[in-house]
């Protein structure tokens, strides 16, 4: 069956109903050639439980939208079963993997592919959120339209699922804890969600449970604003305390005559800001931990994140750092989500310094953009993670199924329609690209710096992978990024081993094999042998 998008369409499989909708817009397909187009109304007994009546409309836009009515679900909230024999309190079966409805607070690109993971395991997910054509909604179980900031929606919301979660932090706090009072199940918790939406108490928080972050301290008035930079030292990072993200919210003082110019541009002290001491990071990393019900805990492989004017904008999977590195940041990352209550996948976001520290930047009680490559890397994406946690399932392996992967995020770079001709031009060169997948958020409007969609590339290297990235954005491939990855490593104590060594090298290029020439010595760098050998695997060398 073709699953609808309100601007695109996607294949998947159903042998019970299928429809098709198009209408002209951006979507990543070209217009369609004349087809039998099936639309189809299921009609089955209005009185059994499991039934619904599913009706097309079409609307002045020529577009078509699917009414979901919703699906009263009749298990309480502590009810997580995950025996093959479901059952309803009226006794009726439940054939899907869960049998409560996720509420999603926030219908936006993570909640769309929320969606697109439940669909495999036949979970009904429901989105909350005041874009009619937000990107969820096309895929959605249902959507209601309405503000996840607003109380009284947000109650009413409430009552139409099993379990409520978000996909954005900054909701509003206040209503959730009344409803867990009142026995709504959250997950996370929303004492996470209240820690987590205030960078300051997340700072604070973390910093009571010994986790290594860089220094910090609340600014009420440009004195304490001085205060800071003496103390600190400059360039001073200034942050708002909420509602910042994606590079928002935050403003560099170079020096202290640079201070109220900083201030000014984050809104003022009414806003509530505090400082950080800059962290001389040499690599921004993060590592995306799930936490079951059973408060089991997993962490995915550790990656490096590549940011483009404060957004994300490459992730490399895994991080190319030594294995005591990647090691340290799973010990901080897990450290960090074992102080937070509730069930989920949550982002964990990392500096490393210069001398080999590991510092937390910030957390996200959510699916995040540095774990988006995990729909095609690993065995479980961190979409169909969040679900199994939040709904009691056990959670699944995370380890990478390919060898390396790189996540390129499809930013606006202009306004309107020009964005969206350049926008396409880059995806239809990526759809020429071996191991390439395109994701296409279907949003409708286009601006600079919006996040529009993801690629993700794969492959038996990550010299392989930058390879292809650099051919899909027609960058000169450099003689270290060839498409053919080293196959044997040759390595030596020292550099008067080379004139030896370098005949061997010889030798192989001879018959065509690729190779590897590094300095590492077992006597005086031990633990650079080591990290050395544990990912020969992951640059392409041939490991038996």
């Amino acid at each position: 069956m073709l699953q609808k998008s309100s601007n695109a369409v996607f294949s998947s499989s159903s042998e019970s109903s299928s429809f098709f909708a198009f209408r002209p817009s951006h979507s990543l397909l070209p217009p369609p050639t004349p087809l039998s187009l099936r639309f189809f109304s299921m009609t089955a007994d209005d009185d059994h439980p499991h039934h619904r009546k599913l009706h097309l409309r079409h609307s002045s836009t020529s577009s078509f939208k699917l009414l979901n009515p919703v699906l009263a679900c009749g298990a309480s909230p502590d009810s997580h079963q995950t025996s093959s024999s479901l059952r309803n309190d009226d006794g009726s079966p439940v054939h899907g993997l869960s049998e409560s409805i996720v509420g999603v607070l926030g219908g936006g690109q993570l909640g769309r592919m929320l969606c697109q993971a439940a669909s495999k395991m036949a979970i009904k997910v429901m989105v909350l959120d005041p874009s009619e054509n937000c990107p969820a909604s096309a895929l959605a179980y249902d959507h209601m339209v309405g503000s996840f900031d607003d109380s009284a929606t947000v109650q009413e919301f409430a009552k139409r699922c099993g379990v409520l979660t978000v996909e954005i932090e900054h909701v509003d706090v206040a209503t959730l804890e009344r409803l867990e009072q009142q026995g709504v199940d959250c997950e996370p918790r929303a004492s996470t969600i209240r820690i987590i939406q205030d960078k300051y108490l997340q700072k604070v928080h973390f910093s009571q449970h010994a986790i290594p972050l860089p220094e910090f301290m609340e600014i009420d008035d440009l004195e304490g604003a001085k205060r800071a930079g003496d103390l600190f030292g400059y360039p001073l990072m200034i942050k708002s305390k909420r509602l910042a993200y994606d590079g928002r919210g935050n403003a560099v003082a170079k020096s202290e005559e640079e201070l109220p110019s900083a201030v000014s541009a984050l809104g003022g002290f009414g806003r509530g800001l505090y400082v950080e001491k800059w962290a001389p990071f040499v690599k921004e990393l993060a590592v995306i931990v799930a936490r079951g019900r059973d408060n089991s805990i997993l962490c995915y492989p550790v990656v490096e994140t590549i940011h483009k004017e404060n957004i994300c904008h490459i992730v490399k999977a895994p991080a190319d750092v030594p294995w005591k590195i990647r090691k340290l940041a799973n010990d901080v990352a897990y450290k960090a989500i074992s102080s937070l209550e509730g069930a989920g996948v949550f982002a964990v976001e990392l500096f490393l310094t210069k001398d080999g520290q590991i510092l937390l930047n910030e957390v996200a009680p959510r699916p995040h953009n540095s774990g988006h490559h995990t729909i095609e890397s690993c065995y479980t994406s961190q979409f169909e993670q969040h679900l199994r946690a939040v709904v009691g399932l056990p959670l699944g392996d995370p380890s990478m199924k390919t060898p390396a992967a790189i996540m390129y995020n499809l930013l606006g770079e202009d306004e309107g329609e020009p964005g969206f001709k350049m926008a396409h031009q880059l995806i239809a060169r990526a759809l020429e690209i071996p191991g390439a997948t395109v994701h296409w958020y279907d949003k409708p409007e286009m601006r600079k710096q919006r996040k529009m969609g993801h690629i993700t590339l794969v492959g038996p290297s990550m010299g392989v992978v930058e390879a292809r990235l650099n051919s899909m954005l027609k960058e000169e491939v450099s003689e270290n990024q060839n498409e053919v990855s080293p196959r044997v490593g040759i390595i030596m104590g020292s550099d008067s081993d080379l004139p030896v060594m370098k005949d061997a090298a010889r030798i192989l290029d001879m018959f065509g094999v690729s190779c590897e020439v590094r300095i590492v010595s077992a006597h005086r760098t031990p633990e650079l042998m080591f990290s050395y050998a544990s990912s020969a695997r992951e640059r392409g060398i041939q490991v038996e």
